[in-house]
């Protein structure tokens, strides 16, 4: 329905993020930055996002503070003692720029995006705030959340839900509907050909499919020509293909300019042999994350196999031998899973640090939809009815039964204990 849309005003938003922490980790709503693209053709497209338009000074390579303020927490979080905050743009702010974008007129389509479950109140609250300021205004909900979550997204006050996770035809992303850009996201491929047991990949994206490599450089010189400093590759299996798709994607952009390059979403480490190392070092990336999730075996086959014990240290000598630090090499590794053995992630903390890496705690998140979600929610309804049980923040501390508070600062201060070893 929405790409048929011709001849109107449109509104794509960001909402702002309700949460106990938020980072910005190079993210952008590259979904809906697609479909405005593909809609201003032949619509007046406006974009308003709650988190990249409240940026608070820069952090480290284009990554921005976000702007808080302290609100109530939920009811379901009452007893948990954190902070609950508001992430991004306040009513007044949000007002006074749809003002100057619109004046007394209206938007036609207000198309508003989601992205964590967990996050939904956020998008109720600019759900309802924008409904007050355009009664009659078509508002369409879509992105993970409504995906994910269909029926509880419809509770929200949209008037219509999009789940379907068609792949974006446009180009590249409209990220020149933003004042200033000081980072760009590529995305090079939808999905992944991996079946990890808590993993929602499969679910919004069923077949993987790798973009044109001349509609990617495409992509990535209409970011360039913005003016970005730093690129973030958001790939599920970024290095799969990697002689007939990375190195000549890398290669060009290596070529024409001084992007410094980034992988937070962990890399494949099975990909990463002495070659590979070389050209991820000479061609500027500067921030290398690793999947490991876990040495355990039983983990390592819910997580499709995808690494070896040896084949991670191997990764992470060569990323050594090439002239990465320990500190360039952290490691993502899953705890709060269900039934998860505890001694298993101290294990694989410990092989981490020998191996030469920083270990880094990835707390589990039950997905809707996914293996280990269906699992838990036969002892725990209500994950199922309440999306906020899924936040990731305090499933593990407080919600689960598989790990403890104390036990999970324990592991933390662990990871940050003693040294790396350097691979011999």
């Amino acid at each position: 329905m929405v790409t048929e849309i011709k001849g109107k005003r449109i509104l794509g938003v960001n909402p702002p993020v309700f949460d106990f922490a938020y980072m910005d980790l190079w993210s952008k709503p590259l979904g809906l930055l697609f479909l405005l693209q593909r809609l201003r053709k032949d619509n007046d497209v406006v974009l308003l996002d709650c988190i990249a338009q409240a940026s608070k000074g820069e952090k480290t390579f284009g990554r921005t503070k976000t702007i808080k303020t302290e609100i109530e927490k939920p009811e379901v979080y009452g007893n948990i003692p954190r902070r609950y905050y508001h992430y991004g743009l306040q009513q007044e702010q949000i007002i006074d720029l749809l003002q100057k974008k619109y004046g007394d007129e209206s938007p036609d389509y207000i198309l508003v995006t989601s992205a964590m479950t967990y996050w939904y109140p956020g998008v109720r609250w600019i759900m309802e705030l924008l409904k007050s300021l355009y009664p009659k205004a078509v508002t369409v909900l879509g992105g993970i959340y409504a995906s994910l979550c269909p029926e509880h997204a419809a509770t929200l006050g949209a008037d219509f839900i999009e789940t379907d996770r068609c792949e974006p035809v446009a180009p590249y992303p409209a990220f020149d509907l933003y004042d200033t850009v000081s980072y760009g996201v590529l995305l090079t491929s939808f999905g992944c050909p991996f079946s990890c047991k808590y993993c929602a990949s499969k679910i919004l994206w069923p077949r993987y499919h790798r973009r044109p490599l001349k509609t990617v450089i495409a992509d990535y010189e209409f970011q360039r020509n913005l003016g970005i400093k730093d690129l973030a590759f958001y790939d599920d299996a970024l290095l799969l293909d990697k002689e007939e798709f990375f190195y000549p994607l890398t290669e060009k952009i290596a070529k024409d300019s001084n992007i410094r390059m980034h992988t937070p979403n962990g890399l494949h480490v099975r990909q990463i042999d002495k070659k590979c190392a070389e050209i991820l070092y000479e061609r500027n990336f500067r921030t290398i994350r690793l999947s490991l999730e876990s040495i355990d075996p039983k983990i390592a086959r819910d997580s499709s196999d995808k690494v070896a014990r040896t084949e991670y240290s191997q990764a992470v000598k060569n990323l050594h031998e090439a002239g990465y630090s320990a500190e360039d090499c952290e490691t993502y590794i899953l705890v709060g899973l269900p039934n998860q053995n505890i001694q298993s992630v101290r294990d694989t903390i410990s092989f981490v640090k020998d191996s030469g890496g920083i270990p880094k705690l990835a707390e589990y998140s039950p997905i809707p939809g996914t293996p280990y979600f269906n699992e838990i929610v036969k002892n725990m309804p209500m994950l199922k009815i309440e999306p906020l049980l899924q936040n990731n923040t305090v499933y593990c501390s407080y919600f689960s039964k598989d790990i403890d508070p104390l036990t999970l600062q324990e592991l933390k201060n662990i990871c940050l204990r003693g040294t790396c070893k350097t691979p011999s």
